[in-house]
């Protein structure tokens, strides 16, 4: 087998019979750069176990399923995802947050680090998924959490036939006991953000305004076209302006910039910069929970409310 240094990208040819039997990753020390890292066992594509497979392709579309994607990181997915969560539990909504990321950051900040998770439900059989949904410390949020097997994941599926329809197959079971499910992505296009995108009705788009994160903007539209002509031709993007400084020019002039290129695809409601924010997260809690009257956390009620009237649930369980 072939195992490749994950910070120097070395390959190097390892003889398999020197894994012991049944291992699935073992711990690898790179012979030029000296790094340490977990390894993975080759593992060859297997046959997806669907519940229903004809009920997956068939996208239902009430409008509740929205992932949160880029391929950039750091603009925030992670942090809107938790705060957009929140937010729609306080107007009434009962939430569902998917943590569809193998760093699993959802899943820490909400205190579900060693929890079952999307792997254990495939591995499982489709009750599993009743026991990997668990409680969050809020009111009418869910979490399904991420862990560090989820890249088997990958290795298992990516290419099998149909592929992208598995968090579909198995959201079916669940979606009519939620008012939202929101799906964090990872910053990287594969098997997971191919499935969540497959799954959802809306998509975000966070973006800071700086020259690169309006490159990532570019790529996910891409991708979108790609899933909208391929498996789920009603999906729907718009952008959301994040971590925005007002006395910034050049954040200024960006922001007009996206409004020109996009017009009437970018969200009302803009998430400014909010040094409460991050005083939040290094609190593991969302911005609202920690000081309701954040500009950042009364951005996100804005964007909940601009949400729900999109999305034909305003009048639904008010506030």
């Amino acid at each position: 087998m072939i195992v490749i240094c994950e910070r120097c990208q070395s390959r190097f040819r390892l003889d398999e019979n020197r894994i012991k039997p049944n291992t699935k990753s073992f711990t690898a020390r790179c012979s030029r750069c000296r790094h340490v890292f977990t390894a993975y066992r080759p593992v060859r594509i297997q046959e997806i176990p669907f519940v229903d497979l004809s009920a997956a392709k068939h996208i239902a579309h009430q409008g509740n399923t929205i992932a949160v994607s880029n391929q950039k990181g750091g603009v925030a997915k992670t942090s809107t995802c938790l705060n957009l969560g929140l937010a729609l539990t306080r107007r009434g909504k009962k939430v569902l947050l998917i943590d569809f990321d193998v760093q699993a950051n959802l899943s820490i900040l909400l205190g579900a680090r060693e929890a079952a998770s999307f792997y254990d439900v495939l591995q499982k059989g489709p009750q599993a998924m009743d026991r990997a949904v668990v409680e969050t410390p809020y009111p009418d949020m869910w979490l399904l959490p991420a862990s560090k097997n989820m890249v088997l994941l990958n290795k298992k599926y990516f290419g099998a036939d149909d592929y992208e329809y598995i968090l579909n197959d198995r959201l079916n079971l669940v979606k009519d006991r939620y008012d939202y499910i929101l799906i964090d992505t990872p910053p990287s296009i594969e098997f997971f953000t191919l499935n969540a995108l497959t799954a959802s009705d809306h998509v975000i788009i966070p973006t800071q305004c700086d020259y690169l994160s309006t490159h990532g903007v570019d790529q996910i539209l891409g991708i979108i076209d790609l899933i909208r002509r391929k498996t789920n031709p009603a999906i729907e993007a718009r952008i959301l302006v994040t971590m925005f400084n007002a006395d910034e020019t050049a954040a200024c002039v960006i922001q007009s910039k996206l409004q020109e290129l996009y017009r009437g695809r970018l969200y009302q409601t803009v998430i400014p910069h909010d040094g409460r924010l991050r005083e939040a997260q290094i609190m593991s809690m969302p911005v609202y929970h920690y000081d309701a009257q954040s500009h950042s956390g009364q951005a996100y009620m804005a964007l909940a409310r601009e949400i729900m009237e999109s999305t034909g649930r305003a009048k639904q369980n008010p506030a």
